[in-house]
């Protein structure tokens, strides 16, 4: 399966197994009435809607270049990520304030036994969903999914918090929940912010990491026709990786053969990475001593 239907597949798993989890936890949270488990019915439910948004930003961000995008429309999933971080932060602050209220206002909370049951069997199923997601990401770098990921394994974290705090109600320990329902909340904010950020730095056009940028480095001075090279420039927009370089050729090389290094680093570096679009520009070597010439200085 190619990285495409891959990412599609996995958005279709979010939604699914989020929608499952709300129907779940409506149940839990109806029979219980547990502030922690509709913390959790709320993560849930803006899983929904984050998982729609990211759905439809990858399958808009896959569209192929166009006159109008020559870069392609890879930022709809940042753009979609950051969105997303703003839904979750509203939610946080509405189950912190909605906690806190429970707590100086306690209610006892019902049918432990059963609220216990549905958040096992919702932890289980988003541990499955958060394994396939990481394969995904593995495979394809797509960060509209390791968005997604992030917020599910929250969501983990988040649950297990539930069931140990379930398990110390049934010891009549009952303000527990609220707090627990507070603690959540935290946590998803956390998370929102962290994903914003990751997002912003997406749209702001920041660096590859720095391991992939070695990887770039090394493939170009493993080629014997290459003197050195600059200004190596480099950013993510969704699922495309662009690549711009100048490669540092002999001054008395012919323009034909200078073009045949330059095709061939390029092929290199997309067999390395399969989805960089890479610009390469030659210029002689002797230039190399000229501070002015380079904007960023030598590699």
């Amino acid at each position: 399966m190619d990285n495409a239907k891959l990412t599609r597949l996995a958005t279709y798993a979010a939604v699914a197994v989020a929608l499952t989890l709300i129907l779940v936890k409506l149940v839990g949270w109806w029979v219980t009435d547990s502030v922690s488990i509709l913390a959790s019915l709320l993560d849930s439910m803006l899983d929904v809607l984050a998982s729609v948004m990211i759905l439809i930003a990858v399958r808009y961000a896959q569209v192929p270049p166009d006159s109008e995008h020559r870069f392609g429309h890879g930022k709809a999933e940042p753009l979609a990520a950051l969105a997303q971080s703003v839904f979750i932060a509203g939610s946080a602050f509405y189950l912190f304030i909605y906690a806190a209220e429970r707590f100086f206002n306690p209610r006892p909370v019902e049918q432990v036994g059963l609220g216990l049951m549905i958040m096992v069997f919702s932890l289980i199923l988003t541990l499955v969903l958060v394994g396939f997601q990481r394969y995904v990401v593995r495979r394809t770098q797509s960060t509209a999914i390791k968005a997604d990921s992030l917020h599910y394994i929250s969501d983990i974290a988040a649950n297990g918090v539930v069931i140990v705090g379930l398990l110390l109600m049934v010891w009549g320990l009952d303000w527990v929940d609220p707090v627990l329902g507070m603690l959540i909340a935290l946590v998803i904010a956390w998370s929102a912010f962290k994903l914003a950020k990751e997002s912003a730095n997406q749209l702001l056009d920041i660096e590859l990491p720095i391991e992939m940028r070695e990887q770039v480095q090394q493939i170009i001075r493993s080629h014997r026709g290459v003197e050195g090279f600059n200004d190596l420039r480099t950013y993510r927009s969704g699922p495309n990786i662009f690549i711009q370089v100048d490669l540092e050729l002999d001054d008395r090389m012919p323009l034909v053969k200078a073009h045949l290094i330059a095709e061939e680093v390029t092929d290199r570096i997309k067999q390395a990475i399969p989805q960089a679009d890479v610009i390469i520009h030659q210029e002689p070597v002797s230039l190399r001593s000229d501070p002015q010439h380079h904007q960023w200085g030598q590699e």
